[in-house]
């Protein structure tokens, strides 16, 4: 028997750079707002009350706080609609009411929480937000992922050899600053007129459904949008059925923000519903049903959030995963990304999936890290969750897809370019003989550069 040596002197103990604790989730009282004093809980759990609430405009917001928000945030948020936003303002009363829980009443402090807030950062952008020397990267573009290029028909991507992404509206019940669809989705704002789709939807279903049957090596099929949940329901689930009518599709995965946005959508009956029909059907047919959805801070994960999320396992789907979007002033810390991993596993039975670098949209460079400090982020994180709910953070390249931010082949971190390679054609390649040997680019932020790297960018496009 091997014997256990005592220790001899007491040993030093090192606190962890992550210290894990317990926190169990929360639905703020939203009748601290003084627009929604006496809604009801019957009132907030109805999905259609959540969606006529939802705020639009800066008048509506006035009426939702009362004199709780100062001036001076109005009037910054109104200049970022007029100079910078990319995407309209819709914010369903579920999410505004994850903004700054603990402000209290006071005009002053209301103002200052709302200005901290990490979803208010992302959800609600204000001009003070913006990068002032450098809003947008040089090489930032509408559709920054060429996803309309790889368009097969109007609304289905052909990006990877086996998978597609199916666009079916381009609307959302929220819309967020940072959307990586703001070519598409939502309304035109003053900087961005919206492109449009142009078939009826039921004609635009047709092609997709008969494209996927015409070609066999197609087996995942991303159904998103915009964001599912402003399908109609009926229209949503004859389409599913007609995807699992083809024996090649062998995973669906529904995007939808909405669960964690409007989590009521999800826990109405009729949805519920038909939701467990097409389960049902998936699971006789073998194929893999997951939902997947967009949470980007622990605050927005609540009860509500977790009871959507448990009823669409409860009626079958086999998962429910999030893909967040890493962002600078939002989750951009191993205690953020940690914090909201541990609320979605533990607390939500959502399983932490991805997260995503941010696009390289326009006005989006005060939320963009660079690939370095992405890389030191997937480091940090690594080692507290279970492996299987260990988030792998990636760079979605244009031209190329997404990569584990370890994955580049060669970095110029003064410059701030990493280049990129693949193993596979897009939809758009099958006759380019260059295309697995060609590196890709991608760009960190300029303000995240050494001041070398930051002078030749200005001398480029000064």
């Amino acid at each position: 028997m091997t014997a256990i040596q005592e220790p001899t002197s007491p040993v030093a103990a090192y606190d962890q750079p992550y210290d894990y604790t317990r926190v169990e989730l929360i639905e703020p009282d939203w009748r601290r707002f003084p627009g929604w004093h006496d809604v009801t809980e019957a009132q907030w759990r109805d999905a259609q009350w959540q969606r006529v609430h939802c705020i639009r405009n800066a008048k509506q917001l006035r009426a939702l706080m009362g004199d709780q928000l100062e001036e001076r945030f109005y009037e910054d948020m109104l200049a970022d609609q007029r100079e910078m936003a990319t995407m309209s303002m819709l914010l369903p009363p579920q999410m505004i009411n994850t903004m700054a829980p603990n402000a209290g009443t006071d005009p002053a402090k209301v103002t200052e929480a709302w200005y901290a807030d990490p979803i208010r950062r992302y959800m609600l952008p204000v001009r003070s937000d913006r990068d002032t020397e450098w809003p947008s990267h040089p090489h930032s573009e509408r559709d920054s992922l060429h996803e309309a290029e790889m368009w097969v028909v109007e609304g289905l991507t052909h990006r990877y050899p086996t998978k597609v992404l199916a666009e079916m509206i381009s609307t959302c019940p929220q819309y967020c600053g940072h959307c990586t669809r703001m070519d598409l989705v939502g309304n035109s704002t003053e900087q961005v007129e919206k492109h449009k789709l142009s078939l009826k939807p039921v004609d635009r279903q047709d092609a997709m459904i008969e494209y996927l049957k015409k070609t066999p090596g197609v087996r995942d099929v991303v159904v998103s949008g915009g964001d599912v949940a402003n399908v109609p329901w009926p229209q949503l689930e004859s389409f599913l059925m007609r995807l699992m009518d083809i024996d090649t599709v062998r995973d669906i995965r529904l995007a939808t923000k909405a669960l964690a946005a409007l989590p009521q959508h999800w826990i109405q009956p009729k949805v519920v519903e038909g939701l467990e029909r097409v389960a049902g059907t998936a699971q006789r047919r073998g194929i893999n049903l997951a939902i997947h959805t967009h949470v980007n801070h622990a605050q927005s994960v609540t009860p509500l959030v977790a009871e959507a999320a448990r009823t669409a396992l409860d009626v079958g789907v086999r998962d429910v995963r999030n893909q967040g979007v890493l962002m600078k002033g939002v989750n951009a810390t191993p205690a953020d990304l940690l914090d909201l991993c541990f609320a979605l596993q533990g607390e939500a039975n959502i399983l932490p999936y991805y997260f995503y670098m941010c696009d390289m949209i326009p006005n989006a460079e005060h939320w963009r890290v660079s690939v370095h400090e992405a890389q030191e982020l997937q480091h940090a994180i690594m080692g507290y969750l279970p492996g299987y709910a260990t988030p792998r953070i990636v760079c979605d390249v244009p031209y190329v897809g997404k990569r584990w931010v370890h994955q580049l082949t060669e970095y110029d971190s003064e410059l701030g370019i990493s280049y990129w390679t693949k193993n596979y054609r897009t939809g758009i390649e099958h006759e380019d003989p260059e295309a697995l040997q060609r590196r890709y680019p991608y760009y960190d932020p300029i303000s995240t550069l050494p001041e070398a790297g930051q002078k030749w960018w200005a001398s480029q496009h000064g």
